[in-house]
């Protein structure tokens, strides 16, 4: 719950995203240590949605990525990433885009998923028409309930479909677990491997019914240590380049570092035990429960009390040992939602900031 300090923090505005070069890039070393291989690793870029951090990822030897949006695949494809994973079911105008962008970045070998026979059929249409072979991974609901089928007969009849598809290649299965939650590691594993045995089942029928079945793209970020201790499967963890204070306390066993913070500062003292700071609901995802949705390093013990678009007002006995105008470092307890809000992120090495990033992949659309 610390953030270093930073010799030039007087001149910087807030509230700004403040992001340590060196942490992220000991969370990147971490995250390939525990793959143990850049190439098992399919890292998830949601999280940053930051074309630095791409660069950062090819020079350690990743060359998978997994995005959410077109946004995502389009800022990946831009930096010369060589597989690009949209994670997403693309409906309406998204099939379009998505050939779009496989004809405007030819270098890139892009992907997506379906669990539906119309998102299948939708696919291949535009496949089609943008003369186009598309890969498509058969996406499982593997206990989430949230987008996915889950593995069975059905199951079996849709990647058949997918084959058949003119237009579209069968590139295996995709099956998300954020579900699994366990605190305990060996609770998290026992419950990964119930959920993900009839995944296997169902790659072992595809693959004895002579379908074939590339891959299979596991996991998230609470799994990742699992997913990676075995090889027949690629790796998607996205949280660990920049971690937040939900992942701390939910999985310290993962041992990654905070990469990010929030600069705030006191714009008021309502009260002789409140703090008014500039962290607003434009500032810092709120999503999360009052009590929990930011920790201050300065103030750990401090309770948030109210939350507004601009505002944000805490409570502790120490309130009056802070000053109007003092400055103070918040950490979110999700960081992917709370990247998007800033159209810029502050980067500090070393203590100094030495320059901005923009978040250009926050934007729905870029070109395509």
């Amino acid at each position: 719950m610390s953030w270093p300090s930073i010799e030039n923090e007087a001149d910087l505005p807030s509230p700004a995203l403040l992001l340590d070069r060196g942490r992220i890039a000991a969370n990147l070393r971490r995250m390939v240590e525990i793959a143990g291989h850049p190439g098992r690793l399919r890292p998830h870029v949601k999280t940053h949605k930051l074309a630095p951090i791409v660069r950062m990822k090819l020079e350690l030897g990743i060359t998978k990525f997994k995005v959410a949006t077109m946004a995502e695949a389009e800022m990946c494809a831009a930096e010369g990433a060589p597989e690009v994973l949209v994670a997403y079911p693309p409906v309406g105008p998204a099939d379009t885009r998505l050939c779009a962008l496989m004809r405007k970045f030819p270098a890139t070998h892009f992907a997506t998923i379906a669990d539906n026979a119309v998102a299948i059929e939708g696919l291949g249409e535009a496949a089609r028409a943008a003369g186009v072979t598309l890969e498509v991974l058969l996406d499982l609901d593997c206990g989430m309930g949230r987008t996915g089928i889950r593995p069975g007969p059905a199951a079996v009849e849709l990647y058949s479909l997918i084959a058949k598809t003119t237009g579209l290649r069968p590139g295996g299965l995709h099956a998300y677990d954020g579900h699994i939650q366990d605190f305990e590691p060996a609770a998290r594993k026992e419950t990964c491997d119930r959920a993900f045995a009839p995944v296997l089942a169902l790659r072992e029928e595809l693959l004895r019914d002579s379908l074939p079945v590339p891959a299979l793209v596991a996991g998230g970020a609470p799994t990742f240590a699992i997913h990676a201790a075995h090889p027949d499967r690629e790796c998607s963890p996205g949280t660990t380049v920049l971690w937040d204070t939900g992942y701390t306390e939910k999985f310290p066993d993962l041992e990654f570092e905070m990469a990010a913070a929030l600069l705030t500062r006191v714009v008021s003292r309502p009260a002789a035990n409140r703090l008014c700071l500039d962290l607003g609901h434009k500032a810092v995802a709120a999503e999360n429960p009052l009590a929990v949705r930011v920790r201050i390093a300065e103030l750990p013990e401090a309770t948030a009390v109210m939350h507004s678009e601009e505002h944000l007002v805490i409570e502790s006995p120490r309130a009056g040992e802070f000053t109007i105008g003092q400055t103070l470092h918040a950490f979110p307890r999700h960081i992917c939602p709370t990247v998007a809000l800033h159209a810029e992120a502050v980067v500090v090495e070393e203590g100094r900031v030495v320059g901005t990033w923009p978040i250009a992949a926050r934007a729905r659309r870029i070109s395509v």
